[in-house]
């Protein structure tokens, strides 16, 4: 009976830990989430853009965790996959060009309390498949009752174009376990260039559209004391205005 209840209590540590490695990815996309967001509104309010279309995030299920532990045949210690499994918290973020994923990138580099492990350019050095897309490894603080932990988490940038690839190829090789034709590993290359020519082409629009836009507001009647504020026109009072800009002579 006392043997019993030693083992039950060793269970409930062991689950409790594990509900605590569990959670600290759930914390950690919280708190990533919580500073895309409050990026993507700043950029909305100075540059009256958005350059993000969608995110999605998600933390990968004990299952899968464990899957990959065997196929990496790590051992099953909870500190050793923290470390060395470092997608198991994930976000990805689809922009609208590829300017946006690099200044994008910069913003969240540039944020003091995250920590910046690794870099992987596959827009400027694609895989041998076509894929492309910037992937970051960062570490965040998340702080619970009793510690306070450094989480890594997977950050995935893409443009529209990239991401309607890497859906449809992952869709077309899901369950197929046989070699794929080179005729049909070709094509989905040449598909992921032309998606790659797309974007430039789009990109180049954009930028001349943008030129035409800046012209034509400078034409515009003098509204240079109006802010936009959650929809709402928020006008500066003169003598703030005059201040700030004597100061920054």
């Amino acid at each position: 009976m006392v043997q019993q209840t030693i083992d039950m209590n060793h269970l409930k540590t062991i689950k409790n830990e594990i509900t605590r490695f569990m959670m600290s990815y759930k914390f950690a996309l919280d708190e990533m989430n919580t500073k895309i967001d409050i990026l993507k509104q700043e950029f909305q309010y100075i540059h009256d853009y958005n350059p993000i279309e969608h995110i999605k995030s998600r933390v990968k299920s004990p299952e899968s965790i464990v899957k990959k532990v065997r196929k990496k045949q790590y051992d099953m210690s909870l500190p050793l996959i923290k470390e060395k499994i470092r997608d198991i918290a994930g976000i990805r973020i689809t922009c609208s060009f590829i300017s946006d994923i690099y200044e994008l990138s910069n913003m969240l580099q540039n944020q003091k309390d995250l920590t910046v492990v690794e870099v992987k350019d596959y827009i400027k050095n694609p895989k041998p498949n076509g894929y492309q897309s910037l992937h970051l490894i960062v570490q965040i603080p998340i702080f619970m009752s009793d510690r306070e932990e450094q989480v890594y988490v997977e950050v995935q940038i893409r443009t529209i174009a990239m991401d309607f690839w890497a859906s449809l190829e992952h869709k077309i090789y899901y369950k197929y376990n046989s070699e794929i034709p080179e005729r049909l590993v070709e094509e989905l290359r040449d598909a992921a260039i032309s998606a790659a020519m797309l974007d430039k082409r789009m990109e180049s629009i954009h930028r001349e559209i943008n030129t035409l836009r800046e012209e034509a507001h400078w034409n515009e009647d003098d509204n240079s004391n109006l802010l936009d504020i959650n929809n709402e026109r928020v006008s500066i009072p003169y003598d703030l205005l005059k201040t700030y800009l004597t100061a920054h002579r």
